[in-house]
């Protein structure tokens, strides 16, 4: 690969030539760089995950970004050379993450993160034999990190569950056994 400084040939020329060289611009600079061809090798398991998840977070971001408001967010959150787009293909393909779970008495709270935003957490409280006791969902607190809910018992022996969503509707759970 090679930056291309104060060469007036190749100030206007795009594309790949004799299919060797392929010649871009990326961030304002001009780079040349060997044409590249398809892998003979057949892809993984990893890399055919991947593909599929990028493939719906790509349909993600082409829907999502029809909504005036979501596309000024995401445009909001691009660097340079970044666009909305790119920034609603990088939330769907990234899901929360849940930081710490912390029980106050019978509060519980939820630090949860994502590189955007966290849509909405879930708490669900079930007892030792693992009936569902209690579910709703938890208030965001004014540091905008830490979630909280407030159960009406946390029983000994039981768990709790937490979901935490994002904007995409990538989840995250997480349980806790309570002592």
């Amino acid at each position: 690969m090679a930056l291309v400084k104060d060469n007036i040939l190749l100030q206007l020329v795009r594309g790949s030539l004799g299919g060797q060289l392929t010649i871009y611009e990326r961030n304002g600079q001009i780079i040349m760089a060997k044409k590249r061809g398809p892998s003979n090798k057949k892809p993984t398991k990893k890399q055919l995950e991947a593909r599929y998840k990028l493939r719906v977070a790509a349909a993600y971001a082409k829907v999502i970004l029809q909504d005036p408001e979501l596309k000024d967010y995401y445009k909001s959150k691009a660097g340079p050379g970044q666009n909305a787009y790119n920034m609603a293909v990088k939330d769907a393909y990234r899901s929360p993450e849940v930081q710490n779970i912390v029980f106050e008495e019978t509060t519980v709270v939820v630090r949860a993160k994502d590189e955007f935003r966290v849509a909405e957490v879930q708490v669900k409280v079930f007892d030792a034999a693992g009936v569902l006791q209690e579910r709703g969902m938890a208030v965001l607190g004014r540091n905008g990190v830490d979630w909280y809910y407030k159960a009406v018992v946390l029983p000994a022996g039981g768990k709790v569950i937490v979901v935490v969503v994002d904007l995409p509707g990538n989840e995250t759970v997480r349980e806790v056994r309570l002592e």
